[in-house]
């Protein structure tokens, strides 16, 4: 008896042994609670022209209204449902699980009308909602940790002042293990860390800033791997995978952005500019999956940035299509159009 109670211990200490480690290896937020810094009183004041930089960077650049408004998918333009701006809605990634982007008007019981300046920025950069629970990243709050502060002031601003609506959401529910892995995501900034506007003098570089700070461009035109990381080598080069909610949720793989060939090297900065002010390709009307609509009010010289960073970076050879016969892709895995043209790459 004494030696199979011996054998019993050893074998629930080595259990033990077992999860500690798992816990360990994994972080220990899992069981904690995600890294959140203790909120403070900073306030941001409210002055025309943060308003007036808030709106174009919440309405157009950052289009933070394409994820949080439920659109009209009767109208081909996608354009939001009348009287919801910023209520939220249940974005279309079955693959992650239930994803829902909540209400941000200034609500006081279903949005953010309580949550204090410092709260609504903590969760804007640092993924940490009023509660002290983790926002999954789609939510690109790892690009908006380097948000110019007055930038990140103006939205906290302006979306404070948008119409408040009254829409209660469900919490997203995310599949296993990301609803324990979501703990392990977010990373404090320190409090009182100033982040003020670097001189970017040339186009490129403030291009580099619209592009993958502010609209987060490389988070949908890079593909990513099973665990949801971006391929190497693979930069704004197309292929990650969306479902499109008006079509019965229909595939539909982003493009190559880069000047390869195979992605936009037939752009100049005027046709860049027009694609983006008209919402057309030629005579197609552009995928409102792609927050076109917003896109489309951006200022001219904000594009013309933009199109110099994208233009200066590496070119990837990356054939993809949403029009024609979908095959297997040797270079990012998965089954579009024109994938069997895509030779792997040498290793």
């Amino acid at each position: 008896m004494r030696r199979m109670k011996k054998v019993l211990l050893g074998i629930l200490a080595l259990l033990v042994l077992l999860v500690l480690g798992a816990i360990t290896a994994v972080g220990w937020q899992v069981v904690l609670g995600p890294d959140a810094r203790a909120v403070t009183n900073r306030t941001f004041e409210r002055t025309d022209a943060r308003l007036a930089r808030g709106q174009y960077l919440v309405e157009n650049v950052a289009a933070c209204f394409h994820c949080h408004s439920e659109p009209d998918l009767t109208d081909p333009a996608g354009v939001i449902k009348a009287g919801m701006k910023g209520a939220g809605w249940e974005m279309p990634v079955p693959e992650l699980g239930k994803i829902v982007a909540p209400n941000i008007t200034p609500d006081r019981e279903t949005g953010i009308g309580t949550w204090t300046d410092d709260e609504i920025a903590r969760a804007i950069q640092e993924g940490i909602n009023k509660q002290g629970k983790p926002l999954f990243p789609l939510m690109p709050y790892m690009n908006f940790r380097e948000l110019d502060d007055e930038d990140l002031a103006s939205i906290v601003v302006y979306l404070k002042t948008i119409p408040a609506v009254s829409m209660r959401r469900q919490r997203s529910e995310l599949i296993t293990p990301l609803n324990v892995l979501v703990k392990t995501m977010p990373k404090p900034l320190p409090a009182h860390a100033p982040k003020p506007a670097p001189a970017r003098t040339t186009s490129q570089a403030r291009g580099e800033y619209l592009v993958k700070t502010v609209a987060g461009c490389q988070d949908c035109h890079t593909p990513s791997d099973d665990k949801g990381q971006p391929l190497p080598g693979l930069d704004f080069g197309g292929g990650f995978l969306l479902h499109d909610p008006a079509d019965h949720m229909k595939p539909i793989f982003t493009l190559n952005i880069t000047h390869d060939p195979s992605g936009i090297a037939h752009y100049d900065e005027a046709l860049f500019v027009q694609t983006f002010k008209t919402g057309l390709i030629g005579s197609h009307r552009i995928n409102p999956i792609m927050p076109i609509l917003n896109f489309r009010g951006m200022e001219e010289g904000d594009l013309r940035d933009m199109y110099a960073y994208l233009a200066a970076l590496p070119p990837v050879k990356h054939r993809i299509t949403n029009t024609d016969p979908p095959a297997k892709c040797a270079v990012c895995g998965q089954v579009h159009g024109l994938g069997e043209l895509n030779a792997a790459k040498a290793k």
